[in-house]
């Protein structure tokens, strides 16, 4: 059983990872931002937390409750991905993006915190320095 200010905790962290990264996709006004990406980091966090709970009752095996998140967040991202005019797709960061935070909130629900922190480090990271114009024109990363 987990104790009620460890659940507290872990939706305030989960909320506040997510919500680090929905800011960045924000800043960059993508389809998916704060709100959006917050809030699947929040439900990721809330359904391991339940299927944990759950399992302590012998009725659930919390890893196919957690594969079920994923599956459902590909639906979301595929979504979020759109072919253009010139048949070029538009998104796929954006939903890669809602992937992971959704794993950063899975992350923190089953309790792995130090894993949880450094991938939105990296995430951030990613989104940041690779999305960067000065450095995409050095490394050639646009046409």
């Amino acid at each position: 059983m987990i104790l009620p200010l460890d659940i507290v905790y872990r939706l305030l962290l989960a909320t506040l990872l997510a919500g680090l990264i929905g800011m960045e996709r924000e800043s960059k006004h993508r389809p998916a931002g704060l709100r959006t990406n917050t809030l699947v980091g929040l439900g990721s966090c809330l359904i391991v937390l339940l299927s944990l709970e759950s399992g302590t009752l012998g009725a659930v095996d919390p890893t196919r409750i957690a594969a079920g998140v994923v599956t459902g967040i590909g639906f979301l991202g595929a979504g979020l991905i759109l072919r253009e005019h010139h048949n070029e797709l538009q998104g796929i960061t954006t939903a890669a993006t809602v992937w992971v935070v959704s794993a950063i909130g899975m992350a923190v629900g089953f309790g792995f915190y130090f894993h949880a922190i450094v991938t939105t480090l990296i995430v951030l990271g990613v989104l940041y320095i690779f999305g960067n114009e000065k450095i995409r024109k050095i490394f050639r990363l646009d046409n």
